[in-house]
């Protein structure tokens, strides 16, 4: 498969993923979250604001080889 073919297939791929994953966090953020002290909670955020990456990081590295 080219690049460009792999490229197109992981970005729609990654758009369903964040606007799936967007609601989720956000559900979480105000049913557990909003009841912890802010410190804990600005922790929690930036989790929940970084997490997203690590289940991506497989499809980005396939969309990213070469073409052979």
């Amino acid at each position: 498969m080219r690049r460009r073919t792999r490229t197109l297939i992981g970005t729609v791929t990654m758009l369903a993923f964040v606007c799936l994953y967007g609601p989720l966090a956000m559900a979480l953020a105000d049913s557990r979250i909003a009841e912890t002290p802010p410190a804990i909670q600005a922790v929690l955020y930036s989790i929940l604001g970084i997490a997203w990456i690590f289940p991506l990081m497989p499809l980005i590295r396939w969309m990213e080889r070469p073409d052979r």
